[in-house]
């Protein structure tokens, strides 16, 4: 493991970063573009990922030549959404991290792209939902732009009431670490395969289980100001 200093903050992306739904959000969006004819690609996937969700409707639209509106698009996909979502599985031992991270001091927001009812969804029962200080989500009234702008990072740091240059951010998405970046964030990005590698260049260390970065939480904690 790599030296890491302790951060003023941790904040996290939802979607792919702590709960496994990148593959939901996949097979609603086919079952939109299906009457159509139309294919949900992977090359479409990476250029919506992580992004602002009117943005990537727009770009599956647009795509798939759907004769919709982006409202009607993205309604049609919260219907799927919504029975997909109740049953979300978590990343690899991120429930374990977030739950080990409530027992410091160290302040942890989440920052996701998400529409807060559909975040709530997701969350839903999770016991370790109760260890965020902060939780920005989407459609936030003060936020102007999604990702990849860092406005939703900016914002969760200054609700936390820190530096966001002292702040380690986690993404698993190009337009999530584009963001993390543009906020001044330090980035540990989650391995996903809908990303290739060479995507995730910006973050300074790369996971595939949170489990990986317990001795990092451990040494955080002994070396605490």
């Amino acid at each position: 493991m790599i030296e890491i200093p302790r951060p003023a903050a941790l904040i996290f992306d939802l979607d792919g970063t702590l709960l496994d739904t990148e593959p939901l959000y996949t097979m609603a969006a086919q079952k939109v573009m299906d009457p159509y004819g139309a294919t949900y690609t992977m090359a479409l996937k990476r250029q919506c990922m992580g992004g602002d969700s009117r943005r990537s409707a727009q770009f599956a639209i647009d795509h798939g030549q759907l004769p919709m509106s982006v409202d009607e698009y993205l309604h049609k996909r919260e219907g799927f959404l919504t029975e997909l979502f109740a049953d979300a599985p978590e990343m690899p031992a991120a429930g374990e991290f977030i739950t080990a991270l409530g027992t410091t001091d160290l302040p942890v927001g989440l920052a996701t792209s998400s529409h807060q009812h559909l975040c709530e969804l997701k969350l839903g029962n999770k016991p370790w939902r109760k260890h965020f200080h902060q939780v920005i989500c989407g459609n936030h009234p003060l936020l102007r732009h999604g990702k990849p702008a860092p406005d939703i990072f900016l914002l969760c740091a200054q609700v936390l009431g820190v530096d966001p240059r002292q702040c380690i951010a986690f993404e698993d998405s190009p337009n999530g670490i584009a963001a993390a970046v543009a906020a001044g964030m330090s980035v540990i990005a989650v391995n996903s395969p809908y990303v290739e590698r060479e995507q995730l260049n910006d973050a300074i260390l790369v996971i595939d289980s949170y489990q990986e970065l317990m001795p990092l939480l451990q040494a955080w904690q002994e070396n605490r100001a």
